[in-house]
């Protein structure tokens, strides 16, 4: 029997992609620790309609210890696919005495699940959540993964190319099936409350002025949290350990994704600058080629609509 298994289940792409699992009949374990990095109770909402349904089982346990207790939940013959989602999240946090919880979560973690994953076997595919931000500032854009050398700008970068690192590893040495995808900007409906769109948002319904680092000409790809999901989805056959852009193909400055964000809300959006952070980068922008190569993905979802989405998801909370 073919099971999923869901690591950070309940966080903003892990419980969109559990839903997604279990709308198509799927069999999903989800292994959460609920981190309070944010509101524990916002997971907690993000993961209550997964718990009523009979076919997921959810596990409160810290990936980071002997892995045994997961055992118990999955029969040694079940054909498994791993989802791996679950990461310390944050550029911006991830400086100073707290870079010691980004290695036990992004790269201590993985190499836990890993080693796990291989000595039981039986295993359909490893899917691995990495990053942009492993790319650092490149010269040359757009980010490709046979031309662009990986240079993190960021302590968070650095532990999500090391985990990226170790995926490929496991696939060279002992064989063990994976993939792994470079997420570019995610956004949509139970996106976290520290990220840029939500915070916007928020700060639009109470006509207060968006915040924004920068002086707002930076430039992202943004990618909608379906199309997110829908690549994961495709990425579950392509076991070589290939790692790939995900990629919106909505690469604008953040000024015009604000006067998008107005126009949407049908409101004027007043502005207050400030200093850029550390680990910030200029731009981002994904060569998702290879990504429609090798899975047939396609971003679909435009800004407009996706901010539309995201609104409108708001707004019902």
């Amino acid at each position: 029997m073919k099971k999923y298994l869901v690591t950070g289940c309940a966080g903003f792409i892990g419980s969109t992609l559990t839903d997604k699992l279990l709308k198509q009949g799927e069999s999903v374990v989800g292994v959460d620790v609920f981190r309070d990095y944010y509101d524990v109770n916002i997971k907690r909402h993000n993961i209550s309609g997964a718990l009523k349904n009979s076919n997921f089982t959810l596990i409160e346990k810290d990936l980071s210890t002997d892995l045994d207790f997961l055992n118990e939940f999955l029969n040694p013959s079940d054909e498994l696919v791993i989802y791996h989602l679950a990461a310390q999240a944050g550029v911006r946090k991830s400086w100073g005495s707290d870079f010691r919880i980004y290695t036990k979560d992004n790269i201590d973690v993985t190499q836990n699940l890993l080693e796990w994953a291989h000595t039981r076997g039986s295993i359909k595919n490893f899917v691995y959540a990495s990053s942009s931000s492993i790319y650092g500032v490149p010269k040359v854009l757009p980010m490709t993964e046979d031309k662009t050398v990986p240079i993190p700008y960021s302590p968070y970068g650095v532990t999500k190319l090391a985990a990226e690192n170790l995926v490929r590893l496991y696939t060279a040495n002992m064989g063990l099936p994976t993939a792994s995808l470079r997420f570019f900007t995610v956004y949509g409906p139970r996106q976290r409350p520290d990220m840029a769109f939500n915070r916007f948002i928020q700060a639009a319904f109470k006509n207060q002025p968006i915040g924004v680092f920068g002086n707002g000409g930076q430039t992202r790809d943004f990618t909608f949290i379906d199309d997110i999901v829908e690549g994961l989805r495709l990425a579950e056959n392509s076991t070589k350990g290939i790692a790939m852009n995900l990629g919106g193909g909505n690469r604008v400055t953040l000024l015009h994704t604000i006067q998008t964000l107005g126009k949407v809300m049908e409101q004027e959006i007043k502005i207050e600058f400030s200093e850029s952070k550390l680990g910030d980068v200029p731009d981002t922008w994904a060569s998702a080629e290879l990504a429609f190569k090798e899975l047939g993905w396609k971003p679909s979802i435009s800004l407009e609509e996706g901010l539309k989405r995201e609104v409108n998801w708001l707004r019902s909370l």
